[in-house]
């Protein structure tokens, strides 16, 4: 994979274990042992091993069970704080390990705001979710974010530049977003 491709998949992958860490993890490990999509350099290509196979295969099950229950979801979003941000370092760190340019520690801390800004947003938006549909939304909302998740990591691989144009246009629908806000609060004070 070349320098900058490499880099546009570190993005995809990072911002997806925002949403759900196991899930990004899961295809690169598989991707990496069963194909040639994509190759990882060591210390990363211990996510090949079949016991980390295993293992995040059997934590991908209790996520997907977990953030379909409210309240239960809420507390899997506090311990997952930790867990998504530190996913979504490895990932970055692993998909630009191959280009050999970019600095493993910058890396990893691309990779550690990426998935921990996409983690607070959805930590943040979840809550207010469940407590305005009473909970029954959350099983929807939640199948949702594991598709997006799993679509994004998955074309992050294979057509990283298209991951990077849907992230181009999704960081400037949120900056117009986020100056209209500002606009309207502004003109609240007037």
């Amino acid at each position: 994979m070349s320098g900058a491709l490499s880099v546009f998949t570190a993005f995809g992958l990072s911002s997806a274990a925002g949403l759900n860490a196991y899930i990004p993890l899961l295809v690169v490990a598989l991707l990496a042992r069963f194909t040639d999509l994509i190759e990882l350099n060591a210390p990363w290509d211990a996510l090949t091993s079949p016991w980390t196979i295993g293992v995040l295969a059997v934590l991908l099950l209790i996520e997907v069970v977990a953030d379909k229950v409210p309240a239960v979801d809420t507390a899997n979003d506090v311990i997952q704080t930790f867990i998504r941000p530190t996913a979504g370092a490895i990932l970055f760190a692993a998909s630009v390990g191959t280009a050999g340019k970019v600095d493993s520690v910058l890396a990893m801390i691309c990779g550690l705001l990426l998935a921990g800004g996409v983690h607070a947003t959805k930590a943040t938006v979840r809550p207010v979710i469940t407590a305005t549909t009473a909970g029954t939304m959350n099983p929807v909302v939640s199948t949702a974010e594991d598709i997006v998740a799993l679509m994004v990591s998955i074309v992050a691989i294979v057509l990283p530049i298209v991951c990077m144009v849907l992230m181009a246009v999704i960081a400037i629908w949120l900056i117009r977003l986020w100056r209209r806000r500002r606009r309207r609060a502004a003109g609240q004070w007037e």
